[in-house]
């Protein structure tokens, strides 16, 4: 399953003195099975961008495929599309609202008039990827977790309708670093364990680093540089030229390699850079 994105362009408010060009003519496409990291500083169009791709914001002009099917001249069912396309907005455990965790994981399937064991298979096995034990959380209320567990309640919510894209903006805004750390090894174990493909929008450099296999960069609403991390994190004046920066180490990393100690330029992860350093200097 891929998506498509064909000379995308959005305008917010367009005829008034607020117009906005929120994206100008983009194009990507995503295919199955990746995982792709959607960076860029605030207003740069990331959340417009993945707020297109399934149908819930509708293009000033361009075209969007998902699947090979248009969804954007309007012949196509968008509540369809979302079940293929899940999106996480930042701080989705503000649309927690049921008494109980199951309950509130089981709305978006019982909407799709699923029979109750399949509601219920699908609530199982939401939680269980997203690391939450049903029989001891099921009849919890949400608002009495931590706010990393909420986030995964929430995650869960969007998994049990069973996408095959999943898109999270920001999904660690906001938490303290254990439970950060908790959402992105849930993230990194959707992707990794059971195929979905996975957009996530993310200001962290490091959580980029871990996790992506390839990084789009929007700057003023277009794709200004689309590749692999370690294509991408060379391209250290650029990325500062836009307000955003490399991981930590690979600052490191060209310090050292100035300094003339033989180190690959590919690093930009902390146990990458330990694995070298350890080989170097053992």
């Amino acid at each position: 399953m891929s998506i498509k994105v064909e000379n995308l362009t959005h305008v917010y408010m367009p005829g008034t003195p607020f117009e906005k060009k929120a994206l100008d003519n983009v194009n990507i496409e995503i295919n199955n099975g990746e995982f792709v990291a959607l960076i860029g500083h605030t207003g740069s169009g990331k959340s417009t961008l993945v707020q297109h791709l399934n149908g819930l914001l509708k293009p000033t002009s361009g075209r969007i495929e998902v699947d090979g099917t248009c969804i954007t001249d309007g012949k196509v069912k968008l509540s369809d599309v979302r079940k293929r396309v899940g999106l996480v907005f930042q701080y989705p455990e503000y649309q927690l609202f049921e008494e109980t965790i199951e309950k509130d994981i089981s709305f978006g399937p019982e909407k799709l008039a699923l029979d109750g064991e399949k509601v219920l298979s699908r609530v199982k096995r939401a939680m269980e990827i997203v690391g939450l034990n049903y029989e001891k959380y099921k009849d919890k209320s949400p608002f009495e977790l931590s706010g990393g567990q909420k986030r995964r309640v929430a995650i869960a919510g969007v998994v049990a309708m069973e996408p095959k894209v999943l898109i999270l903006d920001e999904p660690t805004a906001g938490l303290d670093p254990k439970g950060r750390d908790e959402i992105l090894q849930q993230i990194k174990n959707l992707h990794n364990e059971y195929g979905m493909t996975i957009i996530l929008v993310s200001h962290s450099m490091e959580d980029v680093a871990k996790l992506a296999d390839r990084i789009i960069v929007m700057d003023k609403g277009k794709a200004i540089l689309d590749g692999k991390p370690s294509l991408v994190f060379k391209k250290i004046e650029l990325l500062e030229s836009v307000g955003l920066a490399v991981p930590q180490v690979t600052y490191l990393i060209r310090e050292l390699r100035n300094r003339g100690i033989d180190i690959s330029e590919e690093i930009f992860t902390i146990n990458q850079a330990l694995d070298a350093l350890t080989k170097i200097f053992k």
